[in-house]
């Protein structure tokens, strides 16, 4: 079943599983129940892992793929949209999710929505050719392949991003929002330089990095503030303030009003 409701049912057994060049798991919808073993197809795509064909997770197909303990050691690129909490559920998966796509040896995963086309071109240049390649994209009205290392989009957020790296900043930030990372932690998990972040800011931005991680913090406050009934002290807390006076003081500094007077602004808005 697609997330927009159409189911797809399949036309044929799988077969004989020698005569594909790749297994192809598209993700879907999950729940508990997508993620209890399923004996058969799980059997399926080992016996695929151990004939040497490449495996490839599109989108949560990936999860699929590391539920049948297939991904072990292996890095696995995962939605932004896959927060913190979703991953949780799934130990030891070495996730990555500041690239559309990665490719991992016979392990080939992406993150879903356009980043699936991209994935299929890199496979159609790997064996047919830039050319083709090229010609199967401008098809589905892309204008070039885009590279696995390519960031993925980010969440929402006041200020636009373009810049290459500093999408791969921004989306670690939204990673950690309730105990935010030093600058430096960011340079080292990104393997980039401090001084090359703090440029990129200044250049593309006009505003230091620390400055980003405030109004990406701020930013998320607002939305629990409008959409939850969260408390205040709650929202600080998961925004990375020490509490509900710290949010306040710097909610006001940068918005010109406290949470309380935002909320109600917010509310008033809604019920119109």
């Amino acid at each position: 079943m697609s997330s927009c409701g159409v189911a797809i049912s399949p036309h044929e057994r799988i077969g004989d599983l020698k005569r594909f060049d790749y297994l192809v798991v598209v993700g879907g919808l999950l729940d508990k129940n997508s993620l209890l073993a399923d004996a058969r197809f799980d059997e399926h795509l080992r016996r695929a892992a151990a004939l040497g064909i490449p495996l490839v997770g599109l989108c949560t197909g990936s999860f699929i793929l590391h539920r049948a303990g297939l991904m072990d050691g292996y890095r696995c690129c995962v939605s932004w949209f896959h927060n913190s909490d979703f991953l949780r559920l799934f130990d030891g998966l070495l996730a990555v999710s500041d690239q559309i796509f990665v490719v991992d040896r016979d392990r080939l995963t992406c993150s879903g929505g356009a980043s699936t086309a991209h994935l299929a071109a890199f496979l159609v240049d790997r064996h047919l050719g830039k050319a083709l390649a090229a010609k199967s994209l401008r098809i589905m009205m892309f204008n070039e392949a885009a590279k696995d290392e390519t960031a993925q989009p980010t969440g929402s957020l006041d200020i636009v991003v373009r810049d290459e790296i500093l999408k791969r900043v921004v989306l670690l930030m939204q990673h950690h929002l309730d105990v935010p990372l030093t600058i430096d932690q960011i340079a080292d998990k990104l393997d980039l330089n401090k001084r090359r972040i703090e440029r990129h800011c200044r250049s593309d931005l006009g505003i230091s990095p620390q400055v980003v991680y405030t109004r990406i913090r701020l930013d998320h406050a607002r939305h629990l503030l409008a959409r939850t009934e969260k408390s205040t002290s709650t929202i600080a807390l998961e925004c990375g303030f020490c509490d509900s006076s710290h949010l306040s003081r710097v909610f006001r500094d940068y918005c010109q009003q406290t949470p309380r007077q935002f909320r109600s602004q917010s509310s008033a808005a809604l019920l119109r």
